[in-house]
């Protein structure tokens, strides 16, 4: 049975690690800024980290439990953990490094191992040490010390932090290969959105020690629910809204009203718009547009943002174009207007 259930709570000094993560999907993603309490989350389920109350529960077993007083060594709880440098055993072989998983170094393990690193297609580094192989083959061989103990669950903590972004890109492919044929769940931690949307069929967005946010990864990301959230999953434009109807609002930083099909519920307080979902008007202003004023143009390597004047000088409007989008504004200029799909309007509380 492939259901993670983490109700944990936890306080260290002034912070409050409170969460609640249930959830049987095969590739479990949470999303937070440094210092929200991802790799603590991480820790606690693993056992690393010493918690103050809760219960935490994998593939059936109960793994802590403060009510019952359970609470598993990290070497009982059958979890792999990567950390962010893969923690391998500098002075160590590579066998030796995934023999270190089994325990014991008896003739079996030594097969074991072996078999692992040719699935992994690290045979012929067998005694390698690790400083003698690339980021690539290290997170390899940490996948393999994990995988050759047959976990419930694997939990990577930031697992490509440490990785240049074209070797980033080539790993992240590399690792969903790898964990194709794993029955079990993977819990990733991480704050690129990027990674996330990639990995993760389920979605849990942390914020100074809570969720904010949970659901399937396109759900959170199509409607975040909050501005926190809209702004972690890459959101660059807000404004707060003045309500006046059930159908219209103003968006008072923007200097524009807003008319929707779809009702907006007292409880929205704000608005969201991702930068590369505005669409380019030509000619007469219709519904939902802001004037085109250009006041900045970032000229980035396959995109340019452009920033447009809205009533608050401090916070210009980010309209991201490229490829073909671009191609038609350098034949006719600029457009005179930008229109907001009511589709992508985000809808924050």
């Amino acid at each position: 049975m492939k259901r993670l259930y983490a109700d944990i709570h936890k306080r260290i000094d002034e912070f409050d690690l409170d969460v609640l993560i249930e959830s049987d999907a095969a590739r479990i993603g949470i999303l937070g800024e440094s210092g929200s309490g991802k790799s603590m989350t991480l820790r606690s389920i693993a056992g690393i980290e010493t918690v103050d109350s809760g219960h935490v529960e994998a593939g059936g077993r109960v793994l802590f439990d403060s009510a019952s007083k359970t609470d598993l060594k990290p070497q009982k709880r059958n979890v792999g953990y990567m950390f962010q440098n893969y923690a391998l055993f500098p002075t160590m072989s590579v066998l030796k490094n995934v023999m270190a998983g089994l325990g014991r170094a008896t003739e079996e393990n030594r097969i074991k191992a072996s078999d692992m690193l040719k699935r992994f297609r690290m045979d012929g580094f067998e005694d390698k040490l690790p400083g003698e192989l690339s980021g690539g083959q290290q997170q390899r061989v940490a996948l393999a010390r994990i995988m050759v103990t047959e976990p419930e669950l694997i939990l990577l903590d930031e697992p490509f932090s440490a990785l240049d972004s074209y070797l980033r890109d080539r790993m992240q492919v590399e690792m969903l290969e790898m964990l194709d044929e794993y029955d079990g769940q993977v819990v990733m931690v991480s704050h690129s959105r990027d990674e996330l949307y990639r990995f993760s069929e389920e979605l849990f967005i942390l914020s100074d020690g809570h969720i904010i946010r949970h659901g399937e990864i396109k759900d959170v990301f199509r409607e975040p629910g909050n501005a926190m959230a809209a702004r972690l999953t890459g959101c660059k434009n807000f404004s707060k809204i003045r309500q006046i109807d059930g159908h219209t609002v103003e968006a008072a930083d923007w200097g524009v009203t807003l008319k929707l099909k779809r009702k907006v519920p007292d409880t929205v307080h704000c608005i969201g718009y991702r930068a590369h979902r505005f669409e380019p008007v030509w000619g007469g202003m219709q519904d939902n547009c802001v004037k085109c004023d250009v006041v900045r143009v970032d000229d980035l390597p396959f995109e340019k943002n452009y920033y447009i004047r809205t009533l608050r000088e401090d916070e210009p409007l980010c309209w991201s174009v490229q490829g073909e989008e671009q191609r038609i504004i350098d034949y006719r200029g600029l457009p005179d207007y930008l229109k907001l799909a009511e589709d992508d309007i985000l809808l924050l509380e």
